[in-house]
C-alpha cells in the first residue's frame, strides 16, 4: 500500500515534467541540467518549510479573518514558496549556457516546480492517504505546474532582453499572486466559494500555461533551422 501511494505521490509532478519537456519542439535540453534542477526544487521545500515556519512564529495569524487568511496565503506561502523556487532557477539553470531561447525558462522553472509539488506530494500522501492522493493529482500538483509555467515564460523573456528586472519581478509576482489566490480560496470557510475560487484560478494558470507554450514555440530561434534540417533528412530518405 506505501508504495503505491508514493507511487501516486511521484507521478504526477513527473508525468507533468516529462510532458512540458517534450513540448520543446525545437532544442532539448540536457538530462544532467533537467535532473539537477527538479531535485533543487525537491530539496528546497526543507528550507521553504523552515521560512515559512519562522514567519508564522514571529508574526502569528490566524484565518478567523480575510485580512489574516490574505497574509498566510499570499506572503508567509505564496511568496515564501515561489521565491524559493525562483532562486532554484536563478542559481542552477539560468546562467546555463544550455539555457539558449526564451522556451528554456518554461522547462526548468517547471522542472524545480515539480521538483517542489513532488516532495511536498509524498509529504501529504504519506500522510493523508489515497483520497488525498487522488485529490492532489488534479489540484496541487497541476497548481504548481502552472505557478512554474507562469514565472519561467517572464524568466524566459528576461534572459533574452538583457536580464530585464522589471520581467523578472513580473515572473516572481505573477506566480506568488496565483499561488495565493488559489490558496486563498482553499483556506476560507465556504464550500461554493472554495470550489469556484480554486478551480477558475487553476483554469486561468492552465490556460495561460498552454498560451504561453505555443507562444514561445512559435517564436524559438530554433524553429526555422530545426525544420530546414528535418526537411533535407526526409529529401534524403
Amino acid at each position: 500500500m506505501e508504495l503505491t501511494l508514493l507511487g501516486l505521490a511521484v507521478a504526477p509532478g513527473v508525468a507533468i515534467a516529462l510532458y512540458v519537456y517534450f513540448r520543446d519542439k525545437y532544442e532539448k535540453e540536457p538530462l544532467s541540467l533537467l535532473l539537477k534542477t527538479f531535485f533543487a526544487g525537491f530539496f528546497v521545500v526543507i528550507i521553504a518549510a523552515m521560512v515559512e515556519s519562522m514567519f508564522m512564529e514571529l508574526f502569528p495569524t490566524n484565518n478567523t479573518n480575510y485580512f489574516s487568511t490574505i497574509i498566510n496565503t499570499f506572503i508567509f506561502v505564496g511568496l515564501t514558496e515561489e521565491l524559493s523556487k525562483y532562486l532554484c532557477l536563478y542559481a542552477v539553470a539560468y546562467p546555463k549556457a544550455d539555457f539558449n531561447e526564451p522556451f528554456d525558462g518554461i522547462t526548468y522553472a517547471v522542472m524545480v516546480s515539480m521538483g517542489f509539488a513532488t516532495s511536498e506530494n509524498i509529504m501529504y500522501v504519506m500522510d493523508g492517504g489515497m483520497h488525498v492522493a487522488v485529490i492532489r493529482i488534479f489540484t496541487a500538483v497541476p497548481a504548481h505546474a502552472t505557478f512554474g509555467v507562469m514565472m519561467g515564460y517572464f524568466v524566459g523573456l528576461a534572459k533574452f532582453r538583457n536580464h530585464h528586472a522589471p520581467l523578472l519581478l513580473m515572473g516572481i509576482g505573477t506566480a506568488t499572486f496565483f499561488h495565493g489566490l488559489y490558496d486563498f480560496f482553499l483556506s476560507i470557510n465556504s464550500i461554493e466559494l472554495l470550489a469556484l475560487g480554486a478551480l477558475v484560478s487553476l483554469l486561468i494558470g492552465v490556460r495561460f500555461s498552454f498560451k504561453a507554450m505555443k507562444l514561445l514555440n512559435e517564436n524559438s530561434p530554433f524553429r526555422y533551422s530545426t525544420i530546414i534540417l528535418r526537411q533535407k533528412q526526409a529529401d534524403t530518405q
